[in-house]
């Protein structure tokens, strides 16, 4: 799943949508096209909503003392991940 399929979910939804006037029996092409602008919409969200949770990450770490009081210390870091192998 990544930016290029939805993309093409969008450009092939939109062109059913939009451009096309034949008729199938059983098939209302228009709400087709509308359903696959819908997913290829919901396909780039959510892609670049993984792709952004991969770029942040939070590391914790609890220090003991001698005395038993404990310390939480929060590390964050953002960094860009290597591009998606294909």
């Amino acid at each position: 799943m990544g930016y290029g399929l939805g993309i093409a979910l969008l450009v092939i939804g939109l062109v059913l949508a939009l451009a096309v006037n034949a008729s199938v029996s059983g098939i209302d092409v228009q709400m087709l096209g509308w359903i696959l602008v819908l997913g290829g919409v919901l396909v780039l969200v959510l892609t670049g909503v993984q792709l952004n949770m991969r770029r942040r990450t939070t590391a914790a770490r609890v220090t003991t003392h001698a005395d038993g009081s404990q310390t939480v210390s929060e590390r964050r870091v953002v960094s860009d991940p290597p591009p998606p192998s294909l």
